[in-house]
């Protein structure tokens, strides 16, 4: 006769086997660690220098990979990233891309920011405000290769008054680079709030000259961020000269031959350049 022993260690073991393998299933997943954001967020008025990071990237995310973003119309942009990931920014189905997007982000300043009747073909329709009055929109998601999250910052209200947390800076961490669209902006950046946002090598600018800010302060948000590449959009009334009059020696300015630009983070330019998409 077979001893027992030796079979009931064996079922013992199996079970506390299979607990160890249901409670780490049970854990939940680690949020994705972003990449460019600032390490120390208390420090003042910090301004963090455009640079591709030496450390891991975002699983299956090929650091020398490109993204092509395209101006589409008013603050709407299309990124497309090297895993097939498409975002359209501020959507509000007005300035259609070239086929659904993935994921489209939204802000609710002006209706031609955002929709309450998207395409139901969208899978992520990200607003960039809460349901609850006052409260901040909390966007932290990973979509194939790209890393969403937001900061949020305070608008007008149509009343004359100051909306807390009513617009949202959305940053896209894809392919080594930071990339962050600036949204409906009707303040100067907080010291927080730089360090909340971190480092952005691509940054989509308004550059209304007073729906969202003034000309002088959106130009010192840019000065600030030092980001490589600078892409203005919600033009609306000035001409784009008097915006791109307020940089220096320290900024090139380009003009685009088509509404699309494709950077990775080996053809970053070394000086920040202010690149104006066809059709702005």
């Amino acid at each position: 006769m077979m001893p027992r022993f030796p079979v009931l260690a064996a079922f013992f073991l199996s079970m506390i086997f299979c607990w160890s393998v249901a409670h780490a299933q049970q854990k939940p997943v680690r949020p994705q660690p972003s990449q460019c954001q600032a390490i120390a967020q208390s420090l003042p008025k910090a301004s963090f220098a455009s640079f591709s990071p030496a450390g891991p990237t975002l699983a299956n995310d090929p650091i020398d990979g490109d993204v092509k973003i395209t101006f589409l119309g008013h603050a709407t942009l299309f990124i497309e990233t090297p895993g097939g990931v498409s975002i359209a920014t501020d959507y509000s189905g007005a300035y259609p891309p070239p086929y659904t997007p993935e994921v489209v982000t939204m802000n609710k300043a002006h209706p031609s920011h955002y929709t309450l009747t998207p395409d139901p073909a969208i899978r992520y329709v990200l607003h960039g405000w809460s349901d609850t009055p006052g409260e901040p929109a909390k966007i932290r998601m990973t979509v194939g290769d790209t890393l969403i999250r937001n900061v949020v910052t305070d608008i007008r209200s149509w009343g004359g008054g100051i909306e807390a947390n009513g617009n949202s800076i959305f940053i896209f961490e894809v392919a080594g680079l930071c990339i962050g669209h600036l949204g409906h902006l009707h303040f100067e950046l907080t010291d927080q709030q730089y360090a909340e946002i971190g480092r952005l090598d691509v940054v989509m600018v308004p550059v209304d000259g007073g729906l969202t800010m003034g000309a002088d302060s959106m130009s010192r948000v840019v000065k600030r961020l030092r980001s490589s590449l600078i892409l203005p959009m919600h033009r609306w009334g000035p001409p784009i000269d008097q915006f791109l009059a307020l940089f220096g020696p320290d900024f090139d300015v380009g003009y685009a031959p088509t509404p699309s630009v494709t950077v990775s983070v080996k053809t970053l330019p070394r000086k920040p350049l202010i690149y104006v998409l066809k059709g702005l």
